[in-house]
């Protein structure tokens, strides 16, 4: 017979976990005590929300092995992305002028 999986797939543990870190930095974005805690609430949403990127075009019910080897191409796209759009950015500010 079949055994019952009891583990979450990585995926589905990994995109759970980004949603609960983003959910922090807003908070800590949120809160009016510390400028510190601010910042990194600040890095902490950016960062997650990048991650979620990839993550979320990840099938939930991939392994480590499958979700890796679909992560870092699709890094690497949106790497890419904005890495191009922070160059251009200057440029097309100036031809608006």
């Amino acid at each position: 017979m079949n055994k019952p999986q009891s583990r979450r797939p990585f995926a589905a543990t990994v995109q759970l976990a980004l949603v609960i870190l983003m959910l922090a930095g807003i908070v800590m974005i949120g809160q009016q005590f510390s400028r510190d805690v601010y910042q990194l609430g600040l890095i902490v949403l950016v960062a997650s929300t990048l991650v979620q990127i990839a993550f979320g075009n990840i099938p939930a019910s991939f392994n480590f092995r499958r979700s890796m080897k679909l992560f870092w191409p699709f890094m690497g796209i949106i790497l890419i992305v904005f890495v191009v759009s922070f160059l251009v950015t200057p440029l097309l500010y100036a031809l608006g002028r």
